[in-house]
């Protein structure tokens, strides 16, 4: 009965912001802050680690594909395994630095967007990924979507994996997430997420948008930060899991700071 709440933050870049990242850093558990790929910078990347360390939250890196403009959400066809590699440790590397000076410690990775998508349903890639993460600390561990091939080589690659759901958005019948092109793959709405969410934890299963159910283990429950509603969302869902008798804290053993 133990939950931990990630955001993705840092998602500005110099003088413009996304999202209310002070708000969320008051709520969920872990961040998983942005490289300068999608989006972020050196200075933000320090101040969301300050930020973090000084409310209890863990941070992680959350590298994407090389793509400012497209916000990291557009798939990019024929990189190579060791392109994802070389741009996974590189951005890892580069925020660890960034912790380091901070004073906060660097607990896990998770991709971004287009990347993650692509990594959940290539197993080459999610190797490609692992590997990455490994070269730069293998104590780090691996936010995977579960029953993918992301978790496939979090196992391979010897590092934890840390499971991870999702309030905001619905499942494809391969149980990655659904595209954010197709209607209703974003859930705006708060009640319905936190229904979910309960759901999948209390039966332990993802649920797909034409009923195909998959057994899985859940560890952590992803808020989007850029999500108009996503204040709310995770105030809502961490207030409802703890009334359910779930404990909201970071992944056992990880994110004390310092």
């Amino acid at each position: 009965m133990r939950i931990d709440i990630n955001a993705d933050l840092g998602e500005g870049f110099g003088p413009w912001t996304m999202g209310d990242d002070e708000a969320m850093l008051g709520i969920v558990t872990s961040a998983n802050v942005a490289c300068g790929f999608h989006a972020g910078d050196p200075d933000i990347m320090r101040l969301t680690a300050e930020k973090a360390w000084q409310k209890g939250v863990a941070v992680g890196a959350h590298p994407s594909y090389r793509d400012l403009a497209g916000f990291g959400r557009r798939p990019m066809a024929n990189i190579s395994a060791r392109e994802i590699e070389n741009l996974v440790a590189y951005q890892v590397g580069a925020f660890q630095a960034i912790c380091a000076s901070a004073g906060h410690r660097m607990t896990h990775v998770k991709t971004h967007g287009a990347l993650g998508n692509a990594c959940a349903d290539d197993d080459d890639l999610a190797a490609a990924v692992a590997h990455g993460i490994r070269a730069v600390d293998p104590a780090l561990t691996f936010l995977v979507m579960p029953g993918t091939a992301t978790e496939r080589a979090a196992d391979r690659a010897g590092l934890a994996p840390i499971r991870e759901i999702y309030a905001d958005r619905t499942y494809a019948d391969s149980f990655n997430l659904t595209p954010r092109s197709q209607p209703g793959a974003v859930i705006h709405d708060v009640a319905q997420a936190c229904r979910r969410v309960l759901q999948f934890l209390d039966e332990r299963v993802l649920v797909s948008e034409s009923g195909k159910r998959l057994r899985v283990e859940i560890d952590s429950v992803c808020v989007h930060g850029d999500n108009p509603s996503a204040v709310e969302m995770a105030r809502t869902l961490r207030h409802n899991l703890e009334q359910a008798g779930w404990t909201v804290a970071p992944f056992a053993g990880l994110g004390d700071g310092g």
